[in-house]
């Protein structure tokens, strides 16, 4: 029997009491390579987000630019995030996971490739939205394809990679905005990202996402509608009026805004106003090493007080830490509460992923996801330009006020999530 038989067949389809049959040797190398794969994906994601900060000052000096145009460079990668979500609504199932993540991490390539050369800031700033395209279908599928799995630890895992990846690069881009030659530090991420296009081609061989589930062994989740369903626009249509759906758009649009608001420009607010020199790179850094070793470390915890109540727990313990940096006039107070803040951030993305498994119908999950990125990280680009805007008008001071308004406002909204499954 071919595995396309094997897919259409309505043995899949297991009953309830059923056990799943034991998995292979070789079922669970590919399960490990699969995931493997997938943590890399994020690794380079988080290395993109993680090198614009310490660069930022280094990119107003060479292109001339104030706060409000260099803040242009969030706004745009938007603009490639957007289009690239809701791009992925109507290809995702056409396509599959295979072909659509070495599409995206191809379009990462290019986009690396032409920043190393540092061209025209219109053409620098335009290959942001280049790599924002290709970060978009990353992040859907990976969490679509680790949601099905139903493993709240490998989500939490998945997102500590991209924790890692944001850790690693602020160390590296750091030195390459001392250098005459600063674009050189995109030949890296250049080289990073080729292997990461070369490993989605082995790993996935551009399968559909259930056949790759079947080859390593795991149970197919219930994807069809239960109903008849007409096809993408319909699916698209149930996406738009599910309110928890939008409501998760809401929580993750602020939740991603103020993680690339603080590790964007805590860089230049530590080096305008705390004096921080050539430090200052650094605690950028921390912070996303908080956040990497919280997704992580916090695990535990999660699981314990449960993930709805903990992820408020986080937030009240974030905002503290966000006085702190606001008050405390000590370089060093400021660094340590900074990486703390982003290790209590750290776990709140991947649980919201996981709640999206638990409450949203298994057919329209991975098209959610996309949608809620689309929405969601539209944060990404609208909070650090109304930072930059803001600190071009009243100063980088006005970062840390402007982060606690955001952190309460998200709470509210993870406080209206619905606790049900929908469409059950």
């Amino acid at each position: 029997m071919s595995l396309t038989d094997t897919i259409q067949s309505p043995s899949i389809h297991k009953s309830a009491d059923a056990a799943p049959p034991p998995r292979t040797r070789k079922q669970v190398i590919l399960g490990m390579l699969q995931f493997f794969c997938l943590c890399y994906g994020f690794f380079i994601m988080g290395w993109n987000d993680g090198t614009t900060g310490p660069l930022l000052p280094r990119i107003q000096k060479v292109y001339h630019a104030n706060f409000v145009i260099v803040s242009l460079l969030f706004v745009i990668y938007c603009i490639g995030v957007i289009t690239g979500s809701l791009t992925n609504l109507f290809v995702a199932d056409k396509l599959g996971i295979g072909k659509v993540l070495a599409i995206a991490s191809s379009c990462q390539n290019v986009a690396y490739l032409l920043q190393a050369f540092a061209l025209t800031f219109p053409i620098y700033i335009v290959c942001f939205a280049l790599a924002g395209f290709g970060v978009s279908f990353q992040i859907a599928h990976g969490c679509g394809f680790v949601a099905a799995l139903k493993n709240p630890t490998k989500m939490g895992f998945l997102h500590a990679a991209y924790g890692l990846g944001a850790l690693v690069s602020p160390l590296i881009s750091t030195q390459f905005a001392q250098l005459k030659h600063w674009s050189y530090h995109y030949f890296i991420s250049f080289a990073l990202s080729l292997l990461n296009t070369t490993l989605l081609i082995l790993i996935f061989k551009l399968q559909q996402q259930n056949a790759c589930l079947i080859e390593a062994g795991f149970d197919v989740p219930d994807t069809e509608k239960p109903t008849n369903d007409a096809g993408t626009l319909d699916s698209v249509k149930e996406i738009m009026k599910t309110k928890a759906v939008h409501l998760m758009a809401a929580f993750v649009f602020i939740y991603v805004g103020v993680e690339i608001t603080i590790g964007g420009w805590i860089v230049t607010y530590v080096l305008l106003f705390r004096n921080g020199g050539t430090l200052s790179g650094y605690v950028s850094t921390g912070f996303y090493g908080g956040i990497a070793l919280g997704r992580v470390g916090l695990l535990w915890v999660n699981k314990k007080v449960g993930e709805r109540r903990v992820l408020l727990i986080y937030a009240v313990l974030a905002i503290g830490l966000e006085f702190v940096v606001w008050f405390a006039p000590s370089l060093i107070a400021d660094a340590v509460a900074v990486s703390l803040a982003g290790f209590f951030l750290g776990p709140m993305y991947s649980i919201a992923i996981n709640e999206c498994g638990r409450i949203l119908p298994p057919w329209i999950l991975t098209n959610s996801i996309g949608w809620i990125n689309a929405f969601g990280f539209t944060g990404s680009a609208l909070l650090p330009f109304m930072t930059g805007a803001i600190s071009q008008r009243w100063g980088i001071m006005s970062l840390q006020p402007l982060m606690i308004i955001m952190m309460v406002t998200m709470s509210i909204f993870w406080l209206l999530m619905p606790k049900k499954i929908l469409g059950a």
